[in-house]
This record gives C-alpha cells, sequence and structure tokens, in this order.
C-alpha cells in the first residue's frame, strides 16, 4: 500500500475501521485461531548497539545482568516447557550486532536450532545483522522464520539508532527471503513518532515482495538507563488501529500483539483480536521485560471462544509476485523506501 492509501484507513471512524479490518481477517483467516508463541533470551546484555529502546545495550545503564549464550540443554529445557504450555513457535533471540559464519558461537546456535526443530514447533530465530551465506545456513538448520523489525520509518530511525542503518536492515531482510525462510518484520509503537512515521513503516513492510509471514507490532515498555526511559503510554486506541491497520495493509500475514501486553486490559485485548491480531508472544517473560502470565491468556483466549494456531514447522515461506520486483533489494539501492 501507498501512504495515501495508509493515511485515509487511519483516519477512518474507528468502528468503520474495524468493520473492514474484521472482514479482510475474516476472509483470510476464518478459523478464530491465535498463534502461542514463546520467546526466549538465549544470550542476554552486552550490545555493542545503541537501540535508545532497549535495555541490553552495553551503553546503558539498565541494570540487566550480562549473560553468555545459554547452554543448549538449559535452552532445551525451556523449549520443552513451553511446547508442554501450548506454544507452537518458539523464538530465540540474542544480543549481538549479528552473526559471521565459521564462529563458534554461530556454529553453537546451528546445533540448538537443530535440536529445537526437531521438537515438532516452528522455529524462530533473531540474531542481528545476517549474511547470505549465514542465512541458508540457519534455514538449513531448521529456522523457520527470522525476525527483524525496522522499528519505525526511515525518517525517524537515526533518532532512535546511529550504530546500523535502515538500509541494514533491509539488507538482512533481503537476505532472509532469499535463502527461502519466511520473514517476521514489524516495528514499535512510543519511539516519539509520528502517526505518519508509524504508517511509512507499514509502507515499506506491506511493499516487501514477498509480504512477512508474521508482523509484530509492539508497544513501547520503556526501560530504566534507556533514553526512552519515562516515555509517555502509548494510546491503547492508537494501537487497536494500527493492529488494524497492519491486517488491511498485510492480509496474509499473522499480526502479532508483542510488547506492552502487560499494560493493556482484557477489553483492549479483545479488540486487537477482533481488529486482526492473531498472534502473540505467550509466557512470563518477553526477553527483558515482563509478559502476561499462561493462565491468564488462555483464560481469556477461552472467554473470547479463540482456538489456538498448530505448528506448522514445514511451512513454506509466502511466495513473491512474480510481476513485481523482489523486494527489499538494497544490493542496488532500489525498492528498499530508504534511499
Amino acid at each position: 500500500m501507498t501512504l495515501a492509501e495508509l493515511q485515509r484507513l487511519h483516519s477512518l471512524p474507528f468502528f468503520e475501521l474495524l468493520k473492514q479490518a474484521r472482514a479482510v481477517h475474516e476472509a483470510n483467516w476464518p478459523e478464530a485461531e491465535i498463534q502461542l508463541c514463546t520467546l526466549l533470551s538465549i544470550k542476554t546484555g552486552g550490545c555493542s548497539e545503541d537501540c535508545s529502546y532497549c535495555a541490553q545495550s552495553a551503553r546503558y545503564n539498565s541494570g540487566i545482568e550480562i549473560e553468555r549464550l545459554m547452554s543448549k540443554d538449559a535452552i532445551m529445557e525451556r523449549a520443552r516447557a513451553a511446547r508442554e504450555t501450548g506454544s507452537t513457535r518458539f523464538c530465540m533471540g540474542a544480543a549481538w550486532r549479528g552473526v559471521r559464519g565459521g564462529t563458534q558461537r554461530f556454529e553453537q546456535v546451528l546445533d540448538i536450532v537443530r535440536d529445537v526443530s526437531s521438537l515438532g514447533m516452528e522455529v524462530c530465530v533473531t540474531l542481528g545483522e545476517l549474511g547470505p551465506d549465514e542465512a541458508v545456513a540457519l534455514k538449513d538448520a531448521g529456522v523457520t522464520a527470522y525476525n527483524h523489525n525496522l522499528d519505525t520509518s526511515p525518517e525517524h530511525y537515526p533518532n532512535i539508532v546511529t550504530t546500523h542503518t535502515y538500509e541494514d536492515r533491509l539488507r538482512t531482510i533481503s537476505n532472509v527471503q532469499k535463502a527461502g525462510m519466511s520473514v517476521c518484520c514489524g516495528g514499535i509503537l512510543g519511539l516519539g513518532e509520528t502517526i505518519d512515521d508509524r504508517l511509512k513503516m507499514l509502507e515499506v513492510i506491506s511493499n516487501f515482495n514477498p509480504q512477512p509471514e508474521s508482523v509484530p507490532i509492539n508497544s513501547l515498555m520503556p526501560m530504566p538507563g534507556t533514553p526512552l526511559e519515562g516515555t509517555a503510554v502509548v494510546d491503547p486506541f492508537d494501537l487497536v488501529r494500527m493492529i488494524a491497520v497492519t491486517r488491511l495493509a498485510i492480509p496474509k500475514a499473522k499480526v502479532r500483539l508483542s510488547a506492552g501486553r502487560t499494560r493493556l486490559s482484557d477489553e483492549t485485548q479483545a479488540l486487537c483480536y477482533f481488529a486482526g491480531a492473531n498472534s502473540i508472544f505467550y509466557g512470563d517473560k518477553l526477553l527483558t521485560a515482563k509478559n502476561p502470565a499462561v493462565e491468564k491468556d488462555r483464560e481469556l483466549l477461552a472467554k473470547l471462544g479463540l482456538g489456538t494456531l498448530a505448528p506448522n514447522p514445514a511451512m513454506n515461506a509466502p511466495e513473491a509476485d512474480p510481476d513485481q520486483p523482489l523486494s527489499p533489494a538494497c544490493e542496488t539501492g532500489s525498492h528498499c523506501g530508504c534511499c
């Protein structure tokens, strides 16, 4: 979608926007099922990046304890527990700028992925920047999807991160697509951005070819010691609007209600589900922030009559539109929305 189209949708009266989003959601996701995902930080803190929202940056005094890469046995224990409580996708995040093939830590990650993928869940990782060879290696090891968020618009991005560029992000996403993995790519609300910044981010993501398999929509959890500490809470109605516009812009993607759910009432979460959210992070922790308890989530889903999506570890990545150029295509400086 173009920015003008997204602006028109976002400016609709609230109930008209929800009505349109609900119709598109039911046309593409008629089963009324929610994907349950568990996110585990397998290496915490000490990151060299300066993302203003992140407590794991070594540049900020956030109080986060730096932890080395978890052992495979400890990760497998958490993965099995996630499966037993109903999670169908296990996501592993590491506080690194990126990974390089041939290094000990990358080989360790590949070994972990192989074992986690044997549990019958979908496997997602977020490891920072990724080259083409590393992307292929992760795909071969059993990674279902790679998460790499754009966070915000190309214009606002330098106000949030200076240690890498928007194009760096898009280049990683392009490498993931070419390796045949699904792309998980979304953003964060509450970074001091404007409504247009949010919609410009969505414009870039909606014009990926192929479109992402999943789109996380996060609300900033201001972390002590970071530059965004004390930032105002995102208005719940703004979040619901963004969920609805995302559903209209990327109809076949799983729209994931991600960080910030501890601040949402059951009623707000219900509106998000109605507007098109059909995936959540599930469990007691989301990287370094709290997350609603398993029992509370299960209770709400039962009240709403929502089922849970079965795992599909063998799923194919979305197919590209053959009539359109592949995007992102940052090696030529085109189709990426940031040049």
